[in-house]
């Protein structure tokens, strides 16, 4: 069976997961796309030659016909996911849904009921579950080889290049508009740690905030835009050194120049550091969200987690250390290392091995989690699919809880309190 899949957001996210039907043809088809910007819907309609009629300019619009894919891949912003989720979830689309699953505790909770009520199948974005990498972790956890897990300790390096261009300039500046900055990074590495540590999380607890990226760190002369700045030669946020070398990197320019502009020239960027937020200083005062925070997780039996997400890294592969009782493990992304407390001898796996997957995103995640998406949508089989509503959930309570700990100055918060699910 050929799935077929119509796209709901044609940015970044939603090109990359539709990349799979290319890759994998006859396995997957898109035969819709919607989107609002033209430019976008049409770039992504074109490479899968989806019909004018099948081209929408909004999700409304696609809602307002027959159904006409087995499933929709909804990668619309933050704020746009609860309603055509469940809009679509009603019409009998199986749903692969863009982290986070909403920006708000009541909004998750109303798209895991609206799957949980029209029996559709809801996969949410977590495709740090299924790197190679990851699958190393977990065996080594299942295995036993670790004993019983005491604590880990988890980095999301987001890096300082990557925060000022989605949590300072980009599309996630401000909490009131998309989410925090937790949330929009880190579900994905609390979700991953809800899957290591195979446990539920009780307690949470967090500080952190905006250090770095507001008005009061500007430097004196600074101008309200890179390209007419007398210090920003001297600047480690320079747009206009970042972007002038995306530019001359073509494996740039579909992540991140793309999102800045679709003029992928000179005169483009120029262009676009004149008039978008991409331009605009680090320091002038858009911006609201966290750009260091650190997140302590309690699980019901008795393990901890900390996670840090920090701006002020190179960008870079999450890295991880797990304390067990019998082993410890150490891992970067592509590497996993364990000791043997018995024999003191240390065994490292290199996860970098081929396969079709190995050169898509996040570490082959992304189209190892469209290839179960496929699969689960086609056979029946939902097992293929790593989380089910109910942890993407937890994760996402996680991340409300941690935010509400942070603005409270580290007070714990309780996660025993259950979520009804119809």
């Amino acid at each position: 069976m050929t799935v077929s899949l119509a796209i709901v957001g044609a940015g970044n996210r939603g090109s990359t997961y539709a990349g799979y039907a290319l890759r994998s043809p006859d396995r997957a088809r898109v035969v819709a796309v919607a989107d609002p910007r033209d430019a976008h819907r049409s770039v992504l309609a074109d490479a899968h030659r989806v019909p004018k009629a099948d081209r929408y300019d909004s999700w409304q619009a696609l809602a307002a016909q027959p159904r006409l894919a087995d499933a929709i891949v909804l990668a619309t912003p933050d704020r746009e996911h609860a309603e055509p989720a469940a809009r679509f979830a009603e019409l009998g689309y199986h749903v692969l849904l863009e982290k986070p699953i909403a920006p708000t505790e009541a909004e998750c909770t109303a798209v895991t009921e609206a799957a949980d009520r029209t029996g559709v199948l809801l996969a949410v974005c977590h495709v740090l579950r299924y790197t190679r990498y990851t699958d190393a972790v977990k065996r080594y956890v299942e295995t036993g080889a670790l004993g019983r897990i005491v604590g880990v300790e988890h980095l999301e390096p987001v890096g300082w290049w990557h925060f000022a261009h989605s949590y300072v300039r980009g599309n996630w500046r401000r909490a009131e508009t998309s989410s925090s900055s937790l949330l929009a990074k880190c579900c994905h590495d609390l979700d991953w740690l809800r899957y290591v540590v195979d446990d539920l999380p009780t307690r949470v607890s967090s500080v952190g905030g905006l250090h770095h990226f507001h008005p009061g760190n500007r430097p004196a002369g600074a101008a309200a835009r890179c390209l007419d700045c007398p210090v920003e030669s001297r600047c480690p946020y320079s747009a206009a050194r970042f972007y002038r070398d995306c530019l001359a990197d073509p494996q740039r320019h579909e992540w991140p120049l793309s999102v800045v502009t679709r003029d992928l020239t000179e005169a483009g960027v120029t262009a676009a550091l004149r008039e978008s937020p991409y331009g605009c200083c680090v320091y002038a005062g858009g911006n609201d969200v966290a750009d260091h925070q650190s997140v302590t997780v309690s699980f019901a039996g008795g393990a901890t987690a900390t996670l840090t997400m920090s701006a002020f890294t190179p960008a870079g592969h999450r890295r991880t250390r797990i304390m067990g009782t019998h082993g410890y493990l150490e891992g970067d992304g592509e590497q996993v290392s364990v000791t043997d407390f018995v024999t003191g001898a240390t065994v490292t796996t290199d996860t970098r091995g081929g396969g079709a997957d190995a050169g898509s995103g996040h570490g082959g995640g992304d189209m190892r989690l469209m290839a179960a998406f496929v699969e689960a949508v086609a056979t029946g089989d939902r097992s293929a699919v790593r989380s089910g509503p109910r942890e993407s959930l937890d994760s996402h309570r996680m991340a409300f809880a941690a935010e509400r700990s942070r603005l409270a100055g580290g007070a714990p918060v309780d996660l025993t309190e259950p979520v009804s699910l119809v």
